[in-house]
């Protein structure tokens, strides 16, 4: 694998940071919780899984890194106040989510109904259970609450969700890798990427 980024794979990286950016103007705002119900984690997992592991890392640490310098980029805010803020934990770890799901999606060589399954596990397994590793703790921290109440207003009410949002996520990206594989969408990448999702 080639270890310079391309052009078209910075191309696409900038549009699925804007993709997080604008799907976080899709928001829930729950009255009795700092963490708004959005589509953001669904971008972070149509990166992941369609632009691989690499330019997903890198379109997710695009929206953090310019956000942390202040860019509006979450829902309208910017800066470190927005990043240590109570949804920072969640936020942090979407570059990490973006690329477990690109490097483990792209393994996957079941066809049919397991192909899918495999991949839906994928997706709700790292781009949604993984962001409550640091999202609760730190939501936790920055509101000063204890970890059981963390977990009841920064974790369970938004599970449902997160399956839609995957089961989006496995449809969207098994559908398109068909037309568009990861090769053509970076400019390099494993030629088998076509064959190796369910059909």
């Amino acid at each position: 694998m080639a270890k310079t980024l391309t052009l078209r794979g910075v191309a696409f990286s900038a549009l699925f940071a804007a993709l997080v950016v604008v799907f976080g103007y899709v928001s829930i705002p729950l009255g009795f919780t700092p963490v708004p119900i959005t589509l953001q984690t669904l971008a972070v997992m149509l990166a992941g899984g369609l632009l691989g592991a690499r330019y997903g890392f890198f379109s997710m640490m695009i929206v953090v890194v310019l956000a942390a310098l202040g860019f509006p980029l979450l829902q309208g805010k910017g800066g470190l106040p927005a990043i240590l803020g109570p949804t920072g934990g969640y936020v942090i770890m979407w570059p990490f989510a973006a690329l477990l799901i690109g490097l483990l999606v792209s393994k996957v060589r079941s066809s049919g109904w397991p192909g899918y399954v495999l991949v839906f596990l994928i997706m709700e397994g790292f781009g949604s259970l993984l962001l409550y590793v640091t999202g609760v703790p730190w939501l936790a921290h920055a509101a000063g609450f204890s970890m059981n109440k963390a977990i009841a207003l920064g974790f369970y009410p938004y599970l449902i969700g997160d399956v839609i949002k995957a089961l989006a996520a496995t449809a969207i990206t098994v559908s398109l890798r068909q037309v568009f594989p990861q090769a053509r969408l970076t400019g390099h990448g494993h030629g088998a990427v076509r064959q190796s999702l369910p059909k």
